[in-house]
């Protein structure tokens, strides 16, 4: 059952008793209590997950059996899951010198944690269907993209031709680019296989609620310390839920895959903006790197919140006469 209200209130505040025991194992010394916080970040997230989930609506299945496509096909390789992270530079810019400001967009993996999430193991379907209420892993034949002198393709540096297996972030942002709300910009893909299960966006939800808080509660009262805590707590959550031995009690490389492309997805749609809004976009990089020419706060607002960006670099880009 759902937990009432006052239940969630009760909720213990483990990030705070985890500086304040830290600070004071160190005497006060803020880099080797950082230090310690960093060491222990993955046990210390997964405590705080337990402590959101107590009561929660949907279970989490940590050691689910996996299809073949997303195990490893050598001790250092990869699977067969391609998560579309942008690497992309505007091949021909309008000429003259141009102010870029470089923008870093806070807490990127944080807000990935908002995304669908296939809740069981996953099973396996043919045919050009796809359930809203499921999430997972698809085979599809992504469809030509005509755009890449104003914005990057949203399936990432991808060379090789054909089907490819993509996460349900990187589906669902192509059907949306292929409605008449944007355009369309491209024909829907064609899906071929997938392997989904019932998904939900609520699963992280209070740990990236109380992630999020504390986050924003240490930035106002400039307390360096927590701030590296949380970082470290929801970046290598993230990180570690694949394959990792620092991190057995989830062994789920599908929502790694997942939240990982929601924040290559979030990317894209800020560079979307921008370039409806009249700006130029030149360079969408990773997972939180946005180069802009033009007036950006016009789209964005600048801060430290999550919602907000902040200023990684300004530079002048001379180019010729085409």
């Amino acid at each position: 059952r759902r937990r009432s209200p006052q239940t969630q209130g009760r909720l213990p505040d483990l990030i705070a008793r985890a500086v304040h025991e830290a600070l004071a194992a160190h005497d006060g010394d803020m880099r080797p209590a950082i230090a310690e916080l960093q060491r222990r970040a993955i046990p210390d997230a997964m405590a705080l997950l337990d402590a959101c989930r107590i009561g929660a609506r949907y279970d989490i299945v940590g050691h689910p059996p996996l299809p073949d496509i997303l195990r490893k096909k050598s001790a250092h390789g990869a699977d067969d899951v391609w998560e579309a992270r942008p690497h992309w530079t505007r091949p021909d810019p309008p000429a003259g010198t141009h102010e870029v400001t470089a923008l870093d967009i806070n807490g990127a993996y944080l807000s990935a944690l908002k995304t669908h999430l296939p809740l069981g193991a996953l099973e396996h379907s043919t045919g050009n269907v796809h359930s809203r209420r499921r999430a997972g892993i698809h085979l599809i034949t992504p469809p030509d993209w005509d755009h890449h002198a104003h914005l990057p393709n949203p399936l990432g540096n991808r060379d090789e031709p054909g089907p490819v297996w993509v996460t349900e972030p990187t589906l669902r942002l192509l059907q949306r680019l292929a409605t008449d709300a944007y355009g369309p910009l491209c024909d829907p893909p064609v899906i071929h296989e997938s392997w989904t299960s019932g998904s939900t966006e609520q699963l992280f939800e209070k740990f990236r609620q109380i992630l999020r808080d504390a986050r924003e509660k240490a930035i106002a009262e400039d307390d360096e310390v927590t701030l590296e805590y949380v970082k470290s707590m929801y970046s290598k959550f993230v990180s570690t839920m694949g394959e990792s031995n620092f991190n057995r009690e989830i062994y789920r490389p599908d929502w790694m895959h997942i939240i990982r492309s929601q924040a290559f997805v979030n990317l894209w749609l800020k560079a979307h903006k921008a370039h409806t809004a009249g700006l130029t976009v030149m360079r969408v990089l990773g997972t939180d790197e946005l180069h802009i020419a033009g007036d950006w706060r016009t789209v964005f607002t600048e801060g430290r919140g999550v919602s907000q960006v902040k200023v990684k670099d300004v530079y002048d880009l001379q180019t010729g006469a085409r």
